[in-house]
């Protein structure tokens, strides 16, 4: 990850963005995943295609990401910012809510007391 060139106005645009960037990672994974499966022939058994899922914990983000309208507060946010929606409509990538105490990706970005970090680093270890 890197760091976000522009400043944000809220915590659901902070959000909105940092999922963005995520999301360019994972798109063209899938696709080069995609490509690799029908050159060595394989299909998943019992599926006709895989679906993503990403974990956000910002309920406005949650929101802009399913739901592709504008509104007064977020309307201001750049169109660049909203490439993966395509893909959320369609259903190959899910994002789904994830309550903020099991957020592991917070021990990364975030200054912890020493329970709530001992807690992540169990979930991240697989403890």
């Amino acid at each position: 990850t890197k760091l976000q060139s522009e400043i944000e106005l809220s915590t659901t645009e902070a959000e909105y963005i940092a999922l963005s960037q995520s999301m360019r990672d994972l798109i063209p994974s899938r696709e080069l995943l995609d490509e690799v499966s029908q050159i060595l022939q394989y299909s998943a058994p019992d599926q006709s295609k895989t679906i993503s899922t990403v974990f956000e914990d910002n309920n406005g983000a949650l929101e802009l990401a399913k739901c592709p309208r504008m509104r007064p507060r977020t309307k201001h946010i750049a169109i660049k910012y909203h490439h993966f929606r395509e893909h959320v409509t369609s259903g190959n990538i899910k994002v789904e809510s994830i309550d903020t105490s099991v957020q592991i990706a917070d021990i990364f970005t975030k200054p912890l007391t020493r329970t709530k970090f001992e807690t992540l680093r169990k979930l991240l270890l697989g403890w």
